[in-house]
């Protein structure tokens, strides 16, 4: 199945300059969970943070969650001390570096030569430690297919929806809702572009935040356009929304069930035993090849959730 990988349904924002949150982090029901270094850091505060994130990797209890870091983008003078202080300080315990504001393969060139470099030094494991690229402005989307392209690391491709639209002066203040007089959503073409050079490498897509946090119907109706697309899953800035982001993320309980009927009805009507039969009735469906694939991505949504199963498949007497 592509794009399985770690589970992402939720991957909740924690900042690193904040002990607090950062211990709160730790009991919550996230697939993912991401320390910031970047946007939710003031720059005066930013060496603390390094420090606290570190700390925070190292004595924590994130079983269960993948574990990342955001370090700052490529513009600023405070890249290389993020990537080497947390992947020397804390590598062993760190699943993936997150890079904000990626415009071209060449950014994730260099964190995948640095990481390779780091690794050697402090003797980690080559290639153990994964890149996530965020699409924030027009080079960046204009280049994502070279961006997914750019390193074997690569797990993840996120939309990141505020600075995007400040970039393309994009006339809202409301991030990630449609826009009253436009007469559709302003947000498909980018999605589908993301999501299109995600599937093309493997990788997983994931649909950035939503900022009005205590507005958890919002979340969900916008987390909804872009679960339908084929997402995996989408950031959480507040406790609030994990549960809807876990629940938009899964597969619902009637399709987990069906799409595993399926895969086990297929199985054994291919088989000696089943006649060798390509397409079949299940039910009232027909179900051939085409429909195993499309099972396929539903039971592994569901797999990954830890969903269990309420039927089975029973061969006919």
């Amino acid at each position: 199945m592509a794009a399985l990988g770690r589970p992402r349904r939720s991957c909740l924002a924690v900042p690193g300059s904040s002990v607090k949150m950062l211990g709160k982090a730790q009991g919550l029901p996230a697939d993912q969970v991401f320390l910031d270094l970047e946007d939710a850091v003031a720059p005066l505060a930013k060496p603390e943070a390094r420090k606290n994130v570190v700390a925070a990797l190292n004595d924590g209890d994130w079983a269960g969650r993948t574990r990342v870091v955001r370090v700052n983008d490529l513009t600023t003078p405070w890249t290389y001390r993020d990537v080497v202080e947390v992947v020397e300080g804390a590598g062993a315990n760190l699943d993936a570096i997150m890079l904000p504001k990626v415009q071209s393969a060449s950014h994730v060139e260099w964190l995948d030569l640095t990481l390779s470099q780091i690794e050697k030094t402090v003797g980690l494991p080559a290639g153990g430690i994964g890149i996530e690229a965020q699409i924030e402005n027009a080079a960046g989307l204009v280049n994502v297919d070279a961006i997914a392209a750019a390193s074997p690391r690569l797990e993840t491709i996120i939309f990141g929806p505020a600075d995007f639209m400040a970039s393309i002066n994009m006339r809202s203040l409301t991030v990630g809702a449609l826009i009253p007089g436009y007469p559709g959503d302003p947000y498909h073409y980018i999605l589908m572009r993301i999501l299109m050079a995600a599937r093309m490498r493997d990788l997983q897509a994931i649909d950035g935040p939503y900022l009005q946090i205590r507005d958890v119907d919002g979340f969900r109706e916008v987390a909804q356009r872009s679960a339908a697309l084929g997402f995996d899953g989408k950031w959480v800035l507040h406790p609030g929304q994990l549960d809807a982001a876990n629940e938009v993320y899964s597969p619902s309980p009637a399709d987990y069930d069906q799409a595993e009927l399926i895969l086990d009805a297929y199985a054994y009507y291919t088989s000696e035993e089943g006649g060798r039969l390509g397409a079949v009735m299940l039910g009232d469906e027909m179900i051939d090849e085409a429909s195993r694939k499309m099972a396929l991505v539903v039971a592994g949504k569901g797999r990954a959730a830890g969903m269990a199963r309420t039927s089975s498949f029973s061969p006919p007497s």
